[in-house]
């Protein structure tokens, strides 16, 4: 799944300066501009604003800078006559332009992380069904994600519900999806999930031979007799031990 441009141009904002000085303010801002990830078209832009107004602009692929106010054409006329300043400027296409938008593709745009599925039995909602499955993804990045419902390895879309991508504001997100349903006996219910993170489609099983409730129960009545257990045989050890070195004395 490849990122996706939303518009003609991603702008890559790079740097913005801001200095006031009597109640003048002088705003100094580039950008690196591109729609594609070869960096084939990428654009160096800088801006000068004073109060709020453009005053200058210089284009890297023009290699020209632009005045917009009086003081802003003269000095883009004495700018575009140096060699020298219009190389610096060029020299940022790939001093900084290239080399950040590269990090960005790396680290945010390509950057994915695959979600945590768990398939559980809930509450049934209808009188229609008697069961009610739900399958949930967690901590995946970025968001675009599709969970399918398969029965004996076939689409389900009937008493299917699903919540939008619930954003969790660290930059992970979370879904989930409901099925609901009367069981057949000898049949399969699984959760497809399909995402970035993953080269192709994954599907989690839905597992009913044990409900979620009776489950947990399980598990915590075998945790206790465990312990009981435990306990019981340290108690009789260390009854053997206190035993062994005791000595019995008569009484008369």
């Amino acid at each position: 799944m490849r990122p996706w441009f939303p518009s003609a141009f991603r702008a890559l904002a790079a740097l913005s300066a801001l200095s006031a000085v009597d109640g003048y303010f002088y705003h100094f801002q580039v950008e690196c501009r591109y729609s594609s990830e070869d960096l084939k078209d990428v654009e160096y832009i800088e801006r000068r604003i004073f109060n709020k107004l453009q005053d200058m602009m210089y284009n890297s692929t023009l290699n020209k800078y632009f005045g917009y106010s009086e003081n802003g054409v003269y000095n883009a006329d004495i700018w575009n006559k140096d060699e020298s300043a219009l190389a610096g400027a060029h020299s940022n296409l790939d001093g900084y332009c290239k080399p950040n938008a590269e990090l960005y593709f790396k680290n945010i745009l390509y950057h994915t992380v695959e979600p945590t599925v768990k398939v559980k039995t809930v509450k049934a909602s209808s009188e229609r069904h008697t069961t009610k499955l739900q399958c949930s993804a967690y901590d995946f990045y970025p968001e675009g994600i599709k969970l399918k419902w398969l029965r004996n390895g076939q689409e389900v879309k009937d008493g299917v519900t699903a919540t939008e991508e619930l954003y969790d504001g660290d930059w992970y997100h979370q879904i989930h999806s409901y099925l609901e349903f009367t069981p057949q006996s000898g049949e399969t219910i699984e959760c497809q999930v399909e995402h970035s993170s993953l080269k192709q489609p994954k599907t989690y099983k839905w597992d009913p031979s044990v409900p979620e409730g009776t489950r947990n129960k399980v598990i915590i009545g075998t945790s206790g007799l465990v312990l009981g257990l435990v306990l019981s045989i340290a108690g009789f050890v260390y009854y053997k031990k206190k035993s062994t070195g005791r000595i019995l004395v008569p009484s008369s």
